[in-house]
């Protein structure tokens, strides 16, 4: 499914501005692993409350969604998902000078990727199922 996604629905992704794809390759240009970031909104209520009222309390608070997030079965194992989501969160912190992001939100599509997002510090969206963020706050102290 995810092979699918890079093979045939990121280019288009990215000609009609809906996904930016982000393609990490080897030195024979062989895929190791991607990810796609895009604009999203989170509703204040599905914050923790302890975040929640650190924010104006505009019913929707921008957010960056990290989308599709994919290693290639030949290089799993090798610390390129961590690699790769931090060069994610830099992008998405970087891009806050322009364009206002409180957060990176990620969907985990099993229990290994949420296990994987918890170990890097998101917090699981209240009533979100397997959407988890990460506030910008706590990804620019990183960074520093």
């Amino acid at each position: 499914m995810l092979n699918d996604y890079l093979r045939i629905q990121a280019r288009q992704d990215g000609k009609r501005k809906v996904a930016a794809p982000f393609v990490m390759v080897d030195a024979s240009q062989k895929v190791m692993g991607y990810y796609t970031l895009s604009a999203y909104s989170i509703e204040l209520g599905a914050l923790p409350p302890d975040i929640a009222k650190k924010l104006p309390k505009y019913p929707l608070i921008p957010a960056t969604l990290l989308g599709r997030f994919a290693i290639s079965l030949e290089y799993q194992g090798r610390k390129l998902g961590r690699y790769l989501l931090m060069d994610a969160l830099y992008r998405s912190w970087k891009n806050t000078v322009q364009v206002a992001s409180a957060a990176v939100v990620a969907e985990a599509m099993d229990e290994r990727a949420r296990q994987f997002y918890l170990h890097h510090e998101f917090i699981p969206l209240a009533q979100e199922g397997r959407k988890l963020f990460l506030a910008m706050r706590t990804i620019e102290k990183a960074l520093k």
